[in-house]
């Protein structure tokens, strides 16, 4: 009885001072997608040796993200990410030969929050498994990598799948939609989903379209949801994700984004603006969403 009444009057205390964290608060899981500019020494001042002590901040301590999906990352940077970030692990394969060549799209997430039950990586083109390959008319191989996770807090499981689109093939873009929102029903099925990347592509697009269920592929709608319109609270921030590193893109053209398949929440959505001194993280801005997995 006596720890029973302590325990009361410590939650009492607790409130008393606005100190109190719902259990959905504590519930709810912090996704990040970020283009973190591929490491290239021809740019300078705003090279990736000059920001990674900041990405990593804003991701591990700043926003204590729990997953991120990252786009544009060479194997030295997911090192110097792994190094510092000590309470992630990653899932990831290079594109141009499915081990360490060419860009990745990792998925960083929290170790003690998170069990990996599975994962892998398919090439978006016309053969997923074959890896290198260029699909369609893209100027580059495209990957998706995902991971099936189990949350230790809540025993919830959820895949995530996170991608990069060409940034010139209009056709690989409708065709990479197709193909990804096949994959979520065909690994994930009912098991909620999320879906990270940069699309290279805008609302008004029709990869846009087919991922968001207005425009059907063989008679069947995507039940994708666009977490920018799907928080409870709202959007917040700039509705572009692009930037010259000092200017943020003009309005509605947002090309990062955060999907949610099945029953997950989306508690908040935000375009982040943060800077090193008068330069932004990267050529993108990452997007961030609270949400909850049912």
């Amino acid at each position: 009885m006596k720890s029973l009444i302590s325990k009361s009057l410590f939650f009492l205390c607790l409130v008393g001072i606005g100190l109190t964290v719902s259990a959905q608060d504590q519930q709810s899981i912090q996704v990040m997608t970020f283009n973190i500019r591929y490491n290239n020494p021809n740019d300078g001042i705003n090279a990736w040796p000059n920001r990674k002590d900041a990405v990593a901040k804003s991701i591990g301590s700043q926003y204590r993200v729990d997953l991120v999906g990252m786009q544009e990352v060479l194997k030295e940077q997911c090192a110097d990410l792994e190094q510092r970030l000590p309470d992630y692990a990653w899932i990831g394969v290079g594109r141009d030969d499915g081990k360490e060549a060419g860009e990745f799209c990792p998925i960083f997430y929290r170790k003690e929050r998170f069990d990996l039950l599975d994962h892998a990586t398919f090439w978006l083109s016309e053969t997923p498994e074959i890896a290198g390959k260029k699909g369609w008319d893209a100027a580059c191989n495209r990957v998706v990598t995902w991971g099936k996770f189990k949350d230790r807090q809540t025993q919830k499981e959820f895949y995530h799948f996170n991608t990069h689109f060409d940034h010139r093939g209009e056709t690989a873009r409708i065709e990479s939609a197709k193909l990804i929102w096949q994959r979520v029903m065909d690994i994930a099925g009912k098991t909620p989903a999320i879906v990270t990347g940069d699309l290279n592509t805008r609302e008004n697009s029709t990869p846009y379209a087919i991922l968001t269920g207005k425009e059907p592929v063989d008679g069947v709608r995507s039940d994708l949801r666009d977490a920018r319109y799907a928080s409870v609270h709202g959007h917040e921030g700039p509705t572009s994700t692009f930037s010259n590193w000092t200017e943020i893109g003009e309005p509605e053209t947002k090309i990062d984004y955060i999907f949610l398949h099945g029953n997950i929440r989306a508690l908040r959505h935000r375009v982040l603006t943060d800077r090193i001194e008068d330069r932004f993280l990267s050529d993108h801005l990452p997007v961030l969403a609270e949400i909850e997995v049912p």
